[in-house]
């Protein structure tokens, strides 16, 4: 199933299930519990990211080209750091770059995302997708000089600027996707390929990722895993490629479909 977020008419958040003729259907009850594809179209007003994280894990250096051209070694642990819920963007909506706290090395990096459909700890990886509810696109943006010259030799300030984390299209469940690391992801810039791979080439795959963040840790619904990214992001090229004002950045993965953010600068 493909799942929706979206505001209704009313301005109400809404959930709806779509439909292979492109039109959506209301989804009633909680899509962490229980709900239902009911028999009422749902009238989309403005699609939403699909999900409110819960909480915001993030794992760099996590595919195997990556790390090479970073000149960085393969870890022995997954590498973590987290993102503010409020970084979310919607899909359509603009990826701003900071100028409050100004940032002119602003880098993309599609990425796909799991979301944790119930409480989740100590779960071994035999038994990880257990717990997953679903797959959807994302962009983990990142501000390098604040990541790696000002933040204090930490990641997070770089990471989590407002609508540093696009989400969308649709949240698509479990099971059309039995195999989260065997789909093509890729991500253009106004038409040009940047980045085009295969979630296979993750260093940690999908079921290591639950296990680990889950150790000795409660992952409670709703929690957002971005899983990393390929090789091809902006740092790395020559010269380097930043985001600019007017680019429009689309993420795209096997069986989930197109994430579309134009960049702008963040409003005086």
């Amino acid at each position: 199933m493909k799942i929706i977020r979206y505001l209704d008419s009313d301005r109400q958040a809404r959930y709806a299930a779509l439909q292979l003729d492109g039109t959506a259907r209301q989804i009633a009850g909680d899509i962490f519990g229980g709900f239902s594809v009911i028999d009422r179209p749902a009238t989309v007003g403005k699609l939403l990211a699909p999900i409110v994280p819960a909480a915001f894990f993030c794992i760099g250096l996590n595919y195997r080209h990556h790390a090479a051209e970073s000149k960085a070694a393969i870890p022995e642990f997954p590498v973590l750091f987290m993102k503010s819920p409020a970084a979310v963007q919607n899909p359509n909506d603009p990826i701003l770059l900071p100028r409050r706290l100004r940032s002119d090395e602003v880098d993309y990096e599609c990425e796909l995302a799991v979301v944790i459909g119930r409480t989740c700890k100590n779960v071994p990886r035999t038994k990880a997708f257990d717990y997953v509810l679903g797959y959807t696109c994302a962009n983990d943006v990142s501000a390098r000089d604040w990541q790696g010259k000002w933040g204090g030799s930490q990641w997070c300030r770089g990471k989590t600027f407002d609508t540093f984390a696009p989400l969308g299209p649709c949240l698509v469940t479990r099971d059309e996707i039995p195999d989260p690391n065997a789909l093509a992801i890729k991500l253009d810039i106004n038409g040009e390929v940047l980045q085009d791979w295969s979630t296979s080439d993750m260093i940690f795959d999908v079921p290591r990722l639950i296990e680990f963040l889950s150790g000795s840790t409660t992952l409670p619904p709703g929690t957002v895993i971005l899983t990393g990214t390929p090789h091809g992001v902006g740092f790395a090229r020559k010269p380097p490629r930043w985001l600019q004002a007017g680019d429009v950045v689309t993420v795209t993965i096997e069986k989930i479909g197109a994430l579309v953010n134009q960049v702008a600068d963040e409003p005086s």
